[in-house]
């Protein structure tokens, strides 16, 4: 199934939802719905979580799968939401509005931990586990001739960092400080991927940041119609950022993923799904059983590049929040924790 057809069916699965509500795990003549949050649309959050949410989804009256397995979690209706990214998406769990959303790692650890850029804010303690999903690429994305070779010459460039609430803009500022920069040291914008590359594609922007799994759409169409050169992040500055934050990892992009780029060297961060504590142990049992099984992983390996990347082998990697109970429940029934 493709990922546009996975969107149609959450589309009408949403507007199944705006007038029926449910909570806890459905028996047959109910629903619960459950909302995922994702990112931008033209970020890899949103395609992915659309996946995700027609994995697990199975309202009633939904015809079995061709094989005779299970095709989610009986009763559920999950839609994918577009939000600002990462922070975005835990605030809308601690105040109820999302069941679940995506987020960097560090991003997590911080809201749960009160640290970083939760300092001083309270911590986000009912913040739960279910899956690490994929690595999340620091993408530096530069106008050709702008003569943009390293971070440091971003310096007195037009840069767009994403937007309030997105966990690039909180890695975008940790990369800069390894470079000597701050946000006074470049003309900041504050926009969504697609508005970047616009920017950068009319010669208003020099450079923008993207985190997100590749290759990403964005990026792959400005590649295209335009051009792009990628920025790598490595050397003394990008061992400083590594040493000082666990939660990032060496990373590369490979030659030809974006059209006419070279393979460069960069960072990254890990792509997790997160809940409430408050969620139902039964509701998130379901979803993490559903999101496990033979019908998601061929949705997965099937409807964009980086999911073939969302391993069950690799779900508890890197969490940097404790696992919600539903969660746990699973894995240890799956011999993945003892």
């Amino acid at each position: 199934m493709t990922v546009s057809k996975s969107m149609k069916r959450i589309v009408a699965a949403g507007l199944a939802a705006a007038v029926v509500a449910g909570a806890g795990l459905a028996t047959a003549q109910q629903m619960a719905f459950f909302r995922i949050g994702t990112g931008g649309t033209a970020g890899t959050y949103f395609p992915i979580g659309g996946l995700v949410a027609n994995a697990i989804s199975n309202p009633p009256g939904s015809r079995p799968c061709a094989d005779g397995g299970s095709c989610g979690v009986p009763g559920l209706i999950a839609t994918a939401v577009a939000s600002n990214g990462s922070v975005a998406n835990i605030n809308g769990i601690a105040s109820g509005s999302l069941e679940s959303g995506f987020t960097q790692s560090d991003v997590a650890y911080w809201a749960y931990t009160g640290t970083g850029v939760y300092e001083g804010k309270p911590k986000v303690e009912s913040l739960r586990s279910i899956a690490n999903l994929y690595p999340e690429t620091i993408h530096l994305v530069a106008r050709k001739g702008a003569g943009i070779k390293s971070p440091a010459d971003l310096k007195g460039k037009r840069v767009s960092l994403d937007e309030p609430g997105s966990g690039t803009l909180i890695d975008a500022r940790i990369v800069l400080a390894a470079y000597g920069l701050s946000e006074k040291d470049v003309s900041p914008e504050y926009l969504k991927p697609n508005a970047a590359g616009d920017r950068l594609r009319d010669g208003a922007l020099d450079a923008f940041f993207f985190v997100g799994g590749y290759p990403a759409g964005a990026i792959s169409e400005l590649a295209t119609s335009a051009g792009v050169e990628l920025v790598p992040i490595s050397g003394p500055q990008a061992e400083k950022i590594l040493a000082e934050y666990k939660f990032f990892a060496k990373d590369s992009v490979p030659a030809g993923v974006y059209k006419d780029v070279g393979a460069l060297e960069t960072i990254s961060v890990n792509a997790q799904w997160v809940t409430s504590a408050k969620v139902a142990d039964d509701l998130v049992y379901g979803v993490t059983k559903a999101l496990w099984n033979e019908n998601s992983r061929k949705l997965l390996d099937s409807g964009h590049a980086k999911g073939k990347a969302i391993r069950k082998e690799t779900a508890l990697d890197g969490l940097g929040v404790p696992l919600h109970p539903g969660a746990e429940k699973f894995y240890r029934e799956a011999g993945l924790m003892k």
